[in-house]
């Protein structure tokens, strides 16, 4: 089994009315507050005037317009809020994109440069603002990790941001505050939890417990998301896909097991950075074209695994034959909750492809350390296939 080293002091505050808490959470850590949320849905579903009549007695600040691939621009003015009005510490209210960016402003409030800087060389967080979050999509994870992902326009690049410093003090999740969510980025919520759990499991090496841990969350998944579409008042469902959304990103699913780089990640990024598509489509596009071109006769074995336990395949089944169609089966997964089979129909060219496979080779992860050993080629390969 390979050596690990995990820490979550994220403290997750789940249930019904679970942002009651919130006076209670944040006592003791300063009056002036920076609320940080998208486009106008925690308004109408009132989840900000819930915030901001519990917090009645700090001192409120906000910053709205967070984009869904959080973008460096608005992270730069939220730095300036901070600074300009002694910002204390951030509750962002939303998804993914919402916490990414708290994470990135809380860095920067400490910073003297740029907070793009940051992004580039996150050794350079030195100290950041405490984060409490108030959840509204079960998606990114970013709720219970130390990192984020931040866009920059200027230079087609989107990048993770990630310290210690920046785990969340605690996160608030009702499930009742999903149910809002549009079914498109319910099932690219659903999507991105499935791809952090796949690019975890499906390495070389596993080891009993986090094999059984990855395949209850890929089932889960897989259960639990047509229920949420059909009913999305189902309060289990939506329970269920937000622990998944927690526990699929948070490094627990990959403790004792090879190392992965996340390819699927960083092929994506490359494609949201040019394109600005959502990232949950992005990756169900993606993730059954690397399997396709990871598969081989070494590789076999484990994607057979995936397929018998998670789609309950016939065992007795050659490897390769049941890693066929465990492909085969996650494709009709994604398509089965309305997500577009290729890049195309996301409005993507591969005008970009050159470029983008260039960017993952010189700003990601080594990827000589992926399930097959990609390569440049093998980046481009695996983009064309999806066009």
């Amino acid at each position: 089994m390979h050596s690990y080293n995990l820490y979550l002091p994220t403290r997750l505050v789940f249930g019904e009315n679970a942002i009651e808490k919130l006076p209670e959470l944040t006592k003791g850590f300063g009056r002036k507050v920076l609320i940080v949320y998208g486009g106008g849905s925690v308004k109408r579903n009132g989840i900000l005037d819930r915030a901001k009549e519990l917090l009645k007695d700090r001192e409120v600040f906000e910053l709205s317009g967070v984009e869904p691939n959080p973008r460096i621009t608005t992270i730069r003015k939220g730095v300036e809020l901070c600074k300009k009005e002694g910002i204390e510490w951030l509750l962002p209210i939303g998804a993914g994109s919402v916490i990414d960016s708290a994470k990135a402003i809380a860095a920067g409030a400490f910073y003297e440069g740029d907070a793009w800087d940051l992004v580039l060389d996150s050794s350079k967080i030195k100290k950041a603002l405490p984060i409490f979050v108030v959840l509204t999509n079960a998606a990114t994870g970013s709720e219970y990790d130390a990192g984020g992902v931040i866009s920059n326009l200027e230079t087609d690049e989107k990048l993770p941001i990630t310290s210690p410093l920046l785990f969340p003090v605690a996160s608030i999740m009702d499930p009742a505050y999903t149910c809002t969510v549009p079914p498109k980025h319910t099932a690219a919520g659903a999507a991105d939890i499935f791809s952090h759990t796949i690019e975890q499991y499906i390495v070389m090496d596993g080891n009993i417990l986090t094999d059984a841990m990855c395949e209850g969350m890929l089932k889960t998944v897989i259960e639990c998301t047509p229920k949420v579409l059909k009913n999305p008042n189902d309060l289990d469902a939506r329970g269920q896909l937000m622990m998944a959304s927690s526990f699929g990103c948070c490094g627990l699913l990959s403790i004792g097991r090879s190392p992965s780089p996340w390819p699927c990640h960083g092929i994506e990024h490359e494609i949201s950075a040019w394109h600005d598509i959502t990232h949950g489509e992005g990756l169900a596009v993606i993730t059954p074209h690397w399997m396709r071109w990871s598969l081989t006769e070494k590789t076999a074995p484990r994607l057979a695994q995936y397929g018998v336990r998670v789609f309950g395949l016939d065992p007795a089944a050659p490897a390769m034959e049941n890693a066929e169609k465990a492909i085969e089966k996650t494709s009709e997964f994604f398509r089965s909750i309305g997500i577009p089979a290729t890049l195309s129909e996301l409005g993507v060219t591969d005008e970009h492809f050159e470029a983008m496979a260039d960017h993952v080779i010189s700003h990601w992860r080594p990827l000589s350390g992926a399930f097959r050993p990609l390569d440049r080629e093998g980046i481009l390969a695996i983009l064309r296939a999806s066009l």
